[in-house]
Protein backbone atom coordinates (compact mmCIF):
# COMPACT_ATOMS: atom_id res chain seq x y z
CA UNK A 1 0.00 0.00 0.00
CA UNK A 2 2.10 2.86 -1.00
CA UNK A 3 4.93 1.93 1.32
CA UNK A 4 2.46 1.94 4.21
CA UNK A 5 2.38 -1.76 5.57
CA UNK A 6 -0.99 -2.61 6.87
CA UNK A 7 -1.17 -5.32 9.00
CA UNK A 8 -3.41 -8.57 8.36
CA UNK A 9 -6.49 -7.84 10.85
CA UNK A 10 -6.36 -4.32 9.58
CA UNK A 11 -6.72 -5.48 5.71
CA UNK A 12 -9.44 -8.06 6.77
CA UNK A 13 -11.00 -5.36 8.75
CA UNK A 14 -11.37 -2.84 5.97
CA UNK A 15 -12.78 -5.29 3.57
CA UNK A 16 -15.27 -6.13 6.31
CA UNK A 17 -15.95 -2.71 6.66
CA UNK A 18 -16.93 -2.64 2.74
CA UNK A 19 -18.96 -5.20 2.47
CA UNK A 20 -21.01 -3.69 5.65
CA UNK A 21 -21.79 -0.60 3.29
CA UNK A 22 -18.74 1.86 4.12
CA UNK A 23 -17.14 3.27 0.88
CA UNK A 24 -13.47 3.05 1.74
CA UNK A 25 -10.97 4.24 -0.60
CA UNK A 26 -7.43 3.05 -1.46
CA UNK A 27 -6.81 6.04 -0.14
CA UNK A 28 -8.38 5.91 3.07
CA UNK A 29 -6.64 2.26 3.38
CA UNK A 30 -3.19 4.12 3.57
CA UNK A 31 -4.53 6.70 5.76
CA UNK A 32 -5.56 3.60 8.16
CA UNK A 33 -2.91 1.50 8.13
CA UNK A 34 -0.25 5.00 8.86
CA UNK A 35 -3.36 5.61 12.00
CA UNK A 36 -2.71 1.94 13.12
CA UNK A 37 0.85 2.42 12.78
CA UNK A 38 0.72 5.32 15.47
CA UNK A 39 -1.66 4.02 17.88
CA UNK A 40 -1.32 0.48 17.61
CA UNK A 41 -4.31 -2.64 18.28
CA UNK A 42 -3.72 -2.40 21.94
CA UNK A 43 -5.96 0.31 23.15
CA UNK A 44 -9.41 -0.82 21.56
CA UNK A 45 -11.12 2.14 22.58
CA UNK A 46 -8.30 4.29 20.77
CA UNK A 47 -8.13 2.09 17.97
CA UNK A 48 -11.81 2.13 17.26
CA UNK A 49 -12.09 6.61 17.50
CA UNK A 50 -8.87 6.59 15.49
CA UNK A 51 -10.51 4.01 12.60
CA UNK A 52 -13.40 5.84 13.22
CA UNK A 53 -12.19 9.03 11.94
CA UNK A 54 -10.66 7.61 9.51
CA UNK A 55 -13.44 5.42 7.84
CA UNK A 56 -16.81 6.91 8.87
CA UNK A 57 -17.77 10.10 6.89
CA UNK A 58 -21.63 10.19 7.77
CA UNK A 59 -24.13 9.30 10.33
CA UNK A 60 -24.99 6.28 8.64
CA UNK A 61 -21.33 5.12 7.79
CA UNK A 62 -20.90 5.54 11.30
CA UNK A 63 -23.57 3.31 12.37
CA UNK A 64 -22.41 0.84 9.98
CA UNK A 65 -18.74 1.39 11.44
CA UNK A 66 -19.36 0.55 14.91
CA UNK A 67 -21.52 -2.44 14.42
CA UNK A 68 -18.83 -3.79 11.96
CA UNK A 69 -15.98 -2.77 14.39
CA UNK A 70 -17.39 -4.52 17.46
CA UNK A 71 -18.61 -7.86 15.53
CA UNK A 72 -14.85 -8.11 14.45
CA UNK A 73 -12.69 -6.99 16.89
CA UNK A 74 -15.09 -9.20 19.40
CA UNK A 75 -13.30 -12.14 21.41
CA UNK A 76 -15.27 -13.65 23.22
CA UNK A 77 -15.54 -17.58 22.61
CA UNK A 78 -13.76 -18.28 25.78
CA UNK A 79 -15.22 -15.93 28.11
CA UNK A 80 -16.03 -18.22 31.40
CA UNK A 81 -19.44 -19.11 30.22
CA UNK A 82 -17.66 -22.17 28.33
CA UNK A 83 -16.32 -23.06 32.14
CA UNK A 84 -16.89 -26.77 32.96
CA UNK A 85 -17.30 -26.28 37.09
CA UNK A 86 -17.16 -29.91 37.08
CA UNK A 87 -13.72 -30.09 35.68
CA UNK A 88 -10.72 -30.28 37.55
CA UNK A 89 -7.29 -29.28 36.77
CA UNK A 90 -6.00 -32.24 38.34
CA UNK A 91 -7.67 -34.37 35.50
CA UNK A 92 -5.16 -32.93 32.62
CA UNK A 93 -2.87 -35.34 33.62
CA UNK A 94 -1.83 -38.27 30.95
CA UNK A 95 -0.38 -38.27 27.66
CA UNK A 96 -0.22 -35.35 25.20
CA UNK A 97 -1.74 -35.02 21.77
CA UNK A 98 0.46 -34.88 19.02
CA UNK A 99 -0.64 -32.47 16.70
CA UNK A 100 0.91 -29.29 17.86
CA UNK A 101 0.59 -25.58 17.71
CA UNK A 102 3.55 -23.47 18.87
CA UNK A 103 4.80 -26.22 20.87
CA UNK A 104 1.55 -26.97 22.26
CA UNK A 105 -1.07 -29.35 21.50
CA UNK A 106 -4.83 -28.85 21.21
CA UNK A 107 -4.99 -31.22 24.35
CA UNK A 108 -2.59 -29.16 26.14
CA UNK A 109 -4.45 -26.23 25.44
CA UNK A 110 -7.73 -27.13 26.36
CA UNK A 111 -6.08 -28.71 29.88
CA UNK A 112 -4.62 -25.86 30.81
CA UNK A 113 -7.65 -23.82 29.70
CA UNK A 114 -4.97 -21.57 28.00
CA UNK A 115 -7.99 -19.48 26.36
CA UNK A 116 -5.61 -16.46 25.15
CA UNK A 117 -3.34 -19.32 22.94
CA UNK A 118 -7.12 -20.85 22.25
CA UNK A 119 -8.36 -17.86 20.44
CA UNK A 120 -5.27 -17.31 19.18
CA UNK A 121 -5.04 -20.69 17.65
CA UNK A 122 -8.18 -20.61 16.24
CA UNK A 123 -7.47 -17.74 14.69
CA UNK A 124 -4.87 -18.69 12.94
CA UNK A 125 -6.47 -21.93 11.96
CA UNK A 126 -9.12 -19.81 10.89
CA UNK A 127 -6.85 -17.76 8.06
CA UNK A 128 -5.46 -20.85 7.08
CA UNK A 129 -8.42 -22.45 6.16
CA UNK A 130 -10.20 -19.46 4.33
CA UNK A 131 -12.56 -17.60 6.24
CA UNK A 132 -12.75 -14.66 4.56
CA UNK A 133 -14.27 -16.72 1.74
CA UNK A 134 -16.98 -17.87 3.73
CA UNK A 135 -20.24 -17.06 1.85
CA UNK A 136 -23.23 -19.26 2.71
CA UNK A 137 -24.99 -20.24 6.05
CA UNK A 138 -24.76 -23.73 5.03
CA UNK A 139 -21.06 -23.32 5.24
CA UNK A 140 -21.01 -23.01 8.79
CA UNK A 141 -20.17 -26.50 9.99
CA UNK A 142 -17.62 -27.26 6.82
CA UNK A 143 -15.57 -24.47 7.89
CA UNK A 144 -16.00 -25.10 11.61
CA UNK A 145 -14.76 -28.19 10.97
CA UNK A 146 -11.56 -27.15 8.99
CA UNK A 147 -10.54 -25.21 12.22
CA UNK A 148 -10.70 -27.58 14.28
CA UNK A 149 -8.75 -30.09 12.08
CA UNK A 150 -6.30 -27.60 11.48
CA UNK A 151 -6.24 -27.05 15.31
CA UNK A 152 -5.38 -30.53 15.60
CA UNK A 153 -8.38 -32.30 16.53
CA UNK A 154 -7.93 -35.59 14.72
CA UNK A 155 -4.99 -36.22 16.90
CA UNK A 156 -7.19 -35.79 19.83
CA UNK A 157 -9.61 -37.73 18.91
CA UNK A 158 -7.01 -40.70 18.05
CA UNK A 159 -5.95 -40.29 21.96
CA UNK A 160 -8.91 -39.92 23.79
CA UNK A 161 -10.12 -43.16 21.69
CA UNK A 162 -6.45 -44.85 22.90
CA UNK A 163 -7.90 -43.26 26.60
CA UNK A 164 -10.93 -45.08 26.68
CA UNK A 165 -9.50 -48.58 25.77
CA UNK A 166 -7.53 -48.46 28.08
CA UNK A 167 -10.45 -48.98 30.19
CA UNK A 168 -8.21 -47.66 33.71
CA UNK A 169 -10.48 -45.40 35.65
CA UNK A 170 -8.11 -42.64 35.34
CA UNK A 171 -8.12 -43.49 31.34
CA UNK A 172 -11.64 -43.19 31.30
CA UNK A 173 -11.34 -39.73 33.21
CA UNK A 174 -9.51 -38.01 31.60
CA UNK A 175 -11.52 -38.96 28.05
CA UNK A 176 -14.64 -37.16 29.52
CA UNK A 177 -12.61 -34.41 30.96
CA UNK A 178 -11.10 -34.30 26.84
CA UNK A 179 -14.37 -35.14 24.95
CA UNK A 180 -16.52 -32.28 27.48
CA UNK A 181 -13.63 -29.67 26.57
CA UNK A 182 -13.72 -30.15 22.87
CA UNK A 183 -17.51 -30.06 23.12
CA UNK A 184 -17.21 -26.44 24.26
CA UNK A 185 -14.27 -25.69 22.04
CA UNK A 186 -16.67 -26.77 19.06
CA UNK A 187 -19.40 -24.33 20.43
CA UNK A 188 -17.19 -21.69 20.62
CA UNK A 189 -15.81 -22.64 17.04
CA UNK A 190 -19.33 -22.40 15.39
CA UNK A 191 -20.00 -19.19 17.07
CA UNK A 192 -16.66 -17.86 15.19
CA UNK A 193 -17.36 -19.15 12.08
CA UNK A 194 -21.34 -17.43 12.54
CA UNK A 195 -19.62 -13.70 13.23
CA UNK A 196 -16.86 -14.58 10.67
CA UNK A 197 -20.12 -15.18 7.74
CA UNK A 198 -21.84 -11.63 9.38
CA UNK A 199 -18.58 -10.47 8.45
CA UNK A 200 -17.27 -11.54 5.25
CA UNK A 201 -20.56 -13.05 3.45
CA UNK A 202 -22.55 -9.45 4.43
CA UNK A 203 -21.86 -7.71 0.85
CA UNK A 204 -22.13 -10.72 -1.18
CA UNK A 205 -25.77 -11.30 0.75
CA UNK A 206 -27.06 -7.88 0.37
CA UNK A 207 -25.27 -7.22 -3.33
CA UNK A 208 -27.32 -11.03 -4.24
CA UNK A 209 -30.40 -9.67 -2.19
CA UNK A 210 -30.49 -6.44 -3.80
CA UNK A 211 -30.30 -7.92 -7.39
CA UNK A 212 -32.92 -10.69 -6.71
CA UNK A 213 -34.93 -7.75 -5.58
CA UNK A 214 -34.33 -5.84 -9.06
CA UNK A 215 -35.19 -8.99 -10.82
CA UNK A 216 -38.53 -9.53 -9.13
CA UNK A 217 -41.75 -8.25 -10.65
CA UNK A 218 -43.18 -5.79 -8.65
CA UNK A 219 -46.90 -7.46 -8.32
CA UNK A 220 -44.77 -10.20 -6.10
CA UNK A 221 -43.02 -7.87 -3.82
CA UNK A 222 -43.08 -8.65 -0.12
CA UNK A 223 -44.11 -5.61 1.88
CA UNK A 224 -40.81 -6.46 4.23
CA UNK A 225 -38.97 -5.88 1.07
CA UNK A 226 -40.85 -2.66 0.49
CA UNK A 227 -38.25 -0.14 2.62
CA UNK A 228 -35.37 -1.66 0.87
CA UNK A 229 -36.49 -1.35 -2.29
CA UNK A 230 -37.32 2.71 -1.68
CA UNK A 231 -33.65 2.51 -0.95
CA UNK A 232 -32.76 0.64 -4.10
CA UNK A 233 -35.14 3.27 -6.30
CA UNK A 234 -33.67 6.47 -4.75
CA UNK A 235 -29.68 4.62 -5.47
CA UNK A 236 -30.83 3.44 -9.12
CA UNK A 237 -32.40 7.05 -9.72
CA UNK A 238 -28.96 9.11 -8.09
CA UNK A 239 -26.58 6.82 -10.70
CA UNK A 240 -29.01 7.72 -13.70
CA UNK A 241 -28.66 11.12 -12.81
CA UNK A 242 -25.03 11.24 -12.44
CA UNK A 243 -24.17 9.84 -15.61
CA UNK A 244 -26.71 11.81 -17.58
CA UNK A 245 -24.94 15.10 -15.69
CA UNK A 246 -21.33 13.40 -17.37
CA UNK A 247 -22.62 12.23 -20.57
CA UNK A 248 -24.22 16.08 -21.34
CA UNK A 249 -20.87 17.61 -19.62
CA UNK A 250 -18.83 15.49 -22.07
CA UNK A 251 -21.26 16.46 -25.21
CA UNK A 252 -21.02 20.30 -24.56
CA UNK A 253 -17.38 19.81 -25.74
CA UNK A 254 -17.63 20.58 -29.32
CA UNK A 255 -15.90 22.45 -32.06
CA UNK A 256 -13.63 25.33 -31.73
CA UNK A 257 -14.86 28.87 -31.44
CA UNK A 258 -12.51 30.60 -33.11
CA UNK A 259 -13.76 33.90 -32.74
CA UNK A 260 -14.23 33.83 -29.31
CA UNK A 261 -11.12 32.45 -28.62
CA UNK A 262 -9.17 35.35 -30.26
CA UNK A 263 -11.10 37.63 -28.26
CA UNK A 264 -10.82 35.59 -24.74
CA UNK A 265 -6.90 35.78 -25.63
CA UNK A 266 -6.29 39.85 -26.59
CA UNK A 267 -4.08 39.67 -23.89
CA UNK A 268 -1.69 37.56 -25.07
CA UNK A 269 -1.39 38.94 -28.37
CA UNK A 270 -4.35 36.17 -29.59
CA UNK A 271 -2.11 33.62 -28.64
CA UNK A 272 -4.50 30.92 -27.56
CA UNK A 273 -3.89 30.05 -24.22
CA UNK A 274 -7.38 29.61 -23.39
CA UNK A 275 -9.55 27.74 -25.52
CA UNK A 276 -13.27 28.41 -25.97
CA UNK A 277 -15.71 25.75 -27.61
CA UNK A 278 -18.78 25.82 -29.36
CA UNK A 279 -21.95 24.83 -27.21
CA UNK A 280 -25.31 23.48 -28.13
CA UNK A 281 -27.76 24.07 -25.88
CA UNK A 282 -29.35 20.61 -24.50
CA UNK A 283 -32.15 20.83 -22.75
CA UNK A 284 -33.61 18.33 -19.79
CA UNK A 285 -36.25 16.23 -20.81
CA UNK A 286 -39.93 17.52 -19.94
CA UNK A 287 -41.70 14.73 -18.57
CA UNK A 288 -45.27 13.92 -18.15
CA UNK A 289 -46.10 10.66 -16.60
CA UNK A 290 -49.68 8.98 -17.28
CA UNK A 291 -49.92 6.22 -14.40
CA UNK A 292 -52.58 3.45 -14.46
CA UNK A 293 -53.02 2.93 -10.10
CA UNK A 294 -55.89 0.51 -10.80
CA UNK A 295 -55.97 -2.96 -9.42
CA UNK A 296 -51.95 -4.78 -9.82
CA UNK A 297 -50.79 -2.06 -12.06
CA UNK A 298 -50.71 0.05 -8.64
CA UNK A 299 -47.65 -1.52 -6.79
CA UNK A 300 -45.96 -0.35 -10.06
CA UNK A 301 -46.91 2.96 -10.38
CA UNK A 302 -46.01 3.92 -7.17
CA UNK A 303 -42.30 2.57 -7.94
CA UNK A 304 -42.38 4.77 -10.95
CA UNK A 305 -43.27 7.71 -9.59
CA UNK A 306 -40.58 7.40 -6.72
CA UNK A 307 -37.84 6.59 -9.45
CA UNK A 308 -38.69 9.89 -11.66
CA UNK A 309 -39.06 12.29 -8.57
CA UNK A 310 -35.86 11.00 -7.72
CA UNK A 311 -34.30 11.69 -11.08
CA UNK A 312 -34.84 15.55 -10.63
CA UNK A 313 -31.49 16.47 -11.05
CA UNK A 314 -31.63 15.15 -14.94
CA UNK A 315 -35.61 16.20 -15.47
CA UNK A 316 -36.62 19.53 -15.33
CA UNK A 317 -39.86 19.64 -15.61
CA UNK A 318 -42.34 16.65 -13.98
CA UNK A 319 -45.77 16.66 -14.24
CA UNK A 320 -47.33 13.88 -12.91
CA UNK A 321 -50.94 11.86 -13.22
CA UNK A 322 -52.84 9.29 -11.65
CA UNK A 323 -55.96 7.99 -13.10
CA UNK A 324 -58.16 4.66 -12.81
CA UNK A 325 -61.84 5.83 -14.14
CA UNK A 326 -60.73 9.51 -14.35
CA UNK A 327 -57.39 11.40 -14.89
CA UNK A 328 -56.37 14.01 -11.94
CA UNK A 329 -52.93 15.69 -11.32
CA UNK A 330 -51.06 14.99 -8.72
CA UNK A 331 -47.83 16.52 -8.84
CA UNK A 332 -48.67 19.26 -6.29
CA UNK A 333 -49.30 16.47 -3.84
CA UNK A 334 -46.07 14.58 -4.73
CA UNK A 335 -44.18 18.30 -4.32
CA UNK A 336 -45.90 19.51 -1.16
CA UNK A 337 -45.03 15.59 0.72
CA UNK A 338 -42.33 13.56 1.38
CA UNK A 339 -42.85 10.99 -1.43
CA UNK A 340 -44.52 7.47 0.86
CA UNK A 341 -47.32 9.38 2.59
CA UNK A 342 -47.79 11.06 -1.29
CA UNK A 343 -48.29 8.04 -2.48
CA UNK A 344 -50.51 7.03 -0.04
CA UNK A 345 -52.61 10.02 -0.46
CA UNK A 346 -53.19 9.64 -4.21
CA UNK A 347 -54.19 5.69 -4.00
CA UNK A 348 -56.57 6.07 -1.02
CA UNK A 349 -57.27 9.60 -3.69
CA UNK A 350 -57.65 7.70 -6.87
CA UNK A 351 -56.58 4.12 -6.76
CA UNK A 352 -57.55 0.71 -6.83
CA UNK A 353 -60.65 1.41 -9.16
CA UNK A 354 -61.80 0.13 -12.55
CA UNK A 355 -59.46 1.12 -15.31
CA UNK A 356 -61.05 3.41 -18.26
CA UNK A 357 -58.10 4.28 -20.72
CA UNK A 358 -60.57 6.20 -22.95
CA UNK A 359 -62.25 8.40 -20.28
CA UNK A 360 -59.02 8.93 -18.90
CA UNK A 361 -57.12 10.52 -21.68
CA UNK A 362 -60.19 12.40 -23.09
CA UNK A 363 -59.95 13.88 -19.34
CA UNK A 364 -55.77 15.07 -20.24
CA UNK A 365 -57.22 16.63 -23.32
CA UNK A 366 -59.63 18.63 -21.94
CA UNK A 367 -57.23 19.47 -18.99
CA UNK A 368 -53.68 19.21 -20.02
CA UNK A 369 -53.22 18.68 -24.00
CA UNK A 370 -51.96 22.18 -24.75
CA UNK A 371 -49.13 22.41 -21.93
CA UNK A 372 -47.85 19.25 -24.50
CA UNK A 373 -44.84 19.99 -26.66
CA UNK A 374 -42.26 18.69 -29.02
CA UNK A 375 -39.92 18.85 -26.12
CA UNK A 376 -42.48 16.51 -23.69
CA UNK A 377 -41.64 12.69 -22.85
CA UNK A 378 -45.12 11.36 -22.15
CA UNK A 379 -44.87 8.27 -19.84
CA UNK A 380 -47.58 5.74 -19.72
CA UNK A 381 -47.69 2.98 -16.86
CA UNK A 382 -50.62 0.86 -17.64
CA UNK A 383 -51.83 -3.02 -19.20
CA UNK A 384 -53.94 -0.76 -21.81
CA UNK A 385 -57.34 -2.85 -20.09
CA UNK A 386 -59.86 -0.68 -20.13
CA UNK A 387 -62.66 -2.91 -19.21
CA UNK A 388 -64.53 -2.78 -22.86
CA UNK A 389 -64.48 1.02 -22.96
CA UNK A 390 -64.07 2.82 -25.54
CA UNK A 391 -60.18 3.05 -26.07
CA UNK A 392 -60.73 6.70 -27.68
CA UNK A 393 -57.35 6.03 -30.16
CA UNK A 394 -58.36 9.61 -31.71
CA UNK A 395 -57.28 11.00 -28.44
CA UNK A 396 -54.38 9.21 -28.09
CA UNK A 397 -53.33 10.09 -31.57
CA UNK A 398 -53.21 13.59 -31.44
CA UNK A 399 -51.50 13.36 -28.05
CA UNK A 400 -48.93 11.41 -30.00
CA UNK A 401 -48.46 14.45 -32.75
CA UNK A 402 -48.04 16.84 -30.32
CA UNK A 403 -45.90 15.21 -28.16
CA UNK A 404 -42.43 13.94 -28.67
CA UNK A 405 -42.68 10.92 -28.25
CA UNK A 406 -44.45 8.21 -26.08
CA UNK A 407 -43.30 5.86 -23.91
CA UNK A 408 -45.42 3.28 -22.89
CA UNK A 409 -44.43 0.53 -19.78
CA UNK A 410 -47.09 -2.12 -20.03
CA UNK A 411 -46.40 -4.57 -16.64
CA UNK A 412 -48.04 -7.39 -18.32
CA UNK A 413 -46.12 -9.93 -20.42
CA UNK A 414 -46.45 -9.91 -24.23
CA UNK A 415 -48.27 -13.14 -24.58
CA UNK A 416 -51.25 -11.18 -22.52
CA UNK A 417 -51.25 -8.19 -24.99
CA UNK A 418 -54.77 -7.86 -27.30
CA UNK A 419 -56.27 -10.91 -25.10
CA UNK A 420 -59.54 -10.27 -23.49
CA UNK A 421 -60.14 -6.56 -22.64
CA UNK A 422 -56.77 -5.05 -23.66
CA UNK A 423 -56.66 -2.77 -26.06
CA UNK A 424 -52.38 -2.45 -26.08
CA UNK A 425 -52.27 -3.19 -30.18
CA UNK A 426 -54.51 -0.51 -31.07
CA UNK A 427 -52.38 1.97 -28.57
CA UNK A 428 -48.93 0.79 -29.63
CA UNK A 429 -48.94 2.53 -32.91
CA UNK A 430 -48.89 5.52 -31.67
CA UNK A 431 -45.97 5.01 -29.57
CA UNK A 432 -41.86 5.81 -29.37
CA UNK A 433 -41.51 2.63 -27.47
CA UNK A 434 -43.78 0.30 -26.25
CA UNK A 435 -41.88 -2.45 -23.35
CA UNK A 436 -42.79 -4.92 -20.71
CA UNK A 437 -41.94 -3.56 -17.49
CA UNK A 438 -42.88 -4.95 -14.32
CA UNK A 439 -39.40 -5.40 -12.30
CA UNK A 440 -36.99 -2.33 -11.54
CA UNK A 441 -34.19 -3.18 -13.68
CA UNK A 442 -37.02 -3.03 -16.47
CA UNK A 443 -38.03 0.58 -15.32
CA UNK A 444 -34.05 1.40 -14.74
CA UNK A 445 -33.13 0.26 -18.28
CA UNK A 446 -36.43 2.21 -20.00
CA UNK A 447 -35.64 5.93 -17.88
CA UNK A 448 -32.03 5.09 -18.80
CA UNK A 449 -32.92 5.35 -23.16
CA UNK A 450 -35.17 7.97 -22.06
CA UNK A 451 -32.36 9.94 -20.83
CA UNK A 452 -29.72 8.89 -23.45
CA UNK A 453 -32.19 9.78 -26.56
CA UNK A 454 -32.39 13.66 -24.79
CA UNK A 455 -28.66 14.12 -25.43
Amino acid sequence: MAGVSASEPLRRFLQVARGAGLLVSAAEGIDAARAVDLVGFEDRTVLKDTLGLVLAKTPDEKARYDEAFELYFRRGEFDAKHDDPAAERSDASGPAVSDGMGGQSLGSLLADDDRAALATAMEQAARASGIENIRFFTQKNLYARRIMERMGLRALERDIEALRQSATPDGLGRARFLSGKVESLRDSVRDFVERNLLLFARGDSEKFREDLLKSTRLSNIDRRDLDRMRVLVRQMAKKLAARYAHRKRRRLRGQLDTRRTLRRNMGWGGIPFITVWKQRRIEKPRVMVLCDVSGSVAAMSQFLLMFLYALNEALADIRSFAFAGSLIEVSEILEKQPIEPAIADIMSTIGFGSSNYGNSFADFEDGWMRHVTKKTTVIILGDGRGNRADPRTDVFGRLSLRSKRIIWLNPEYRSAWGTGDSDMYRYAPFCRLVTVCNTLRHLERAIEDMLEDAV
